[in-house]
């Protein structure tokens, strides 16, 4: 198996990646594998999944054409 060393983390990021160990009866490298495991083996879909929900939030929704200003900018 490999290794993996990170450098320079929060000190915040270590007492709740601690926090998490502690609650869970693990140590916090084992705490830290499982999330590191969990998250590699999340499907490819998750960013479009991301994407079809703000495209969501958006629909039917209008907005100002900036077109015109952009322009006056440009000329200035």
């Amino acid at each position: 198996m490999s290794q993996l060393l990170i450098r320079n983390l929060e000190d915040e990021t270590i007492q709740r990646l601690k926090a998490l160990a502690k609650a869970h009866n693990r140590s916090l490298q084992g705490e830290v594998k499982l999330i590191l495991e969990e998250i590699a083996r999340q499907p490819d879909e998750l960013p479009l999944a991301i994407a079809e929900r703000w495209q969501g939030y958006f629909a039917g929704r209008s907005f100002s054409d900036s077109t015109e200003q952009v322009r006056q900018d440009r000329e200035r």
